[in-house]
């Protein structure tokens, strides 16, 4: 009860700033304004230095991630590369699974580098492509099995069957579709995704310069050479059909089902570009 008779509530002024000042004068838009104003600068809001959680570790943009896989693809291609030229410089048929290690390495961070450099927006951890399924993990661990095994308990064997224009052969493979597969992801841009979509999304468009007005799938056409110049290169012979028909048949199902989306977001425009270019793949 306050001295005047008149009954006082915890709620009086309720609509009024928090920050109001003890003694209340008359009520203008120009004190309402300047008090909400006041509020809201004591409102918290996200620091200028802010990063989002996904770059912290565990996340899938983790630089911490980033940054120790880069450094040891990087190592594990030294390491490759270097001890494929000093066992090939004493002859001994040791060499082949060091350059696949090698080979392999430069693949994988070709894959996370050229998408963070042309396609930032979906560049994450998963771009390196380690974790490519289980089935190549598996088509590459029997690829380094035999070549072991060749190469040390069937030398002679090997060096029978794999002459070295079959490794020049190879390492040619190797080179060309890794520079194309790379190529096609620089100019393809933020239209390239390692996964195929089944939505249009915003912004995407038909690339058709460059590699892209040759083949039409100038990224599979360079893995799938990439693949089988790698078996080739290392002297490989049943893991070099084996990558053939197991990337063919890939390639194939993959293209099929890519296609009938990029014709419901193209329509006539994808239809007509389809049919003045090919894929480069025999029989596809």
């Amino acid at each position: 009860m306050a001295s005047n008779g008149s009954v006082t509530s915890s709620f009086d002024n309720i609509s009024l700033p928090a920050n109001r000042p003890a003694q209340h004068g008359t009520w203008t838009p120009e004190l309402d304004a300047s008090m909400r104003a006041r509020e809201a600068s004591s409102v918290q809001t996200k620091p200028s230095n802010y990063v989002p959680p996904e770059y912290f570790p565990n996340g899938k943009r983790s630089l911490a991630g980033i940054g120790l896989r880069a450094f040891l693809l990087g190592n594990a291609a030294v390491f490759g590369f270097f001890f494929a030229a000093q066992l090939a410089y004493h002859s001994s048929h040791l060499w082949r699974p060091f350059l696949f290690l090698g080979t392999l390495s430069v693949f994988h961070f070709l894959e996370f580098y050229t998408t963070a450099a042309y396609n930032t927006p979906d560049a994450k951890i998963s771009s390196f492509l380690l974790t490519n399924g289980a089935q190549y993990r598996v088509a590459h661990s029997l690829a380094l099995l035999e070549t072991i095994v060749t190469s040390y308990l069937l030398p002679g064997w090997q060096s029978k069957v794999h002459s070295p224009l079959a490794i020049l052969a190879g390492i040619c493979m190797v080179l060309v579709g890794q520079v194309v597969r790379s190529t096609a992801m620089a100019q393809a841009g933020t239209n390239f995704n390692h996964q195929v979509q089944s939505k249009k999304n915003e912004g995407h468009e038909l690339v058709t310069r460059g590699l892209y007005a040759y083949f039409r799938h100038p990224s599979y056409f360079g893995f799938f050479w990439w693949g089988i110049g790698t078996q080739l290169m290392i002297g490989n012979a049943v893991c070099t059909l084996g990558y053939a028909g197991v990337l063919w048949y890939f390639f194939m199902k993959r293209i099929t089902h890519e296609e009938k989306h990029l014709v419901q977001f193209f329509g006539k425009d994808y239809e007509t570009y389809r049919a003045n270019t090919r894929v480069w793949i025999p029989f596809i």
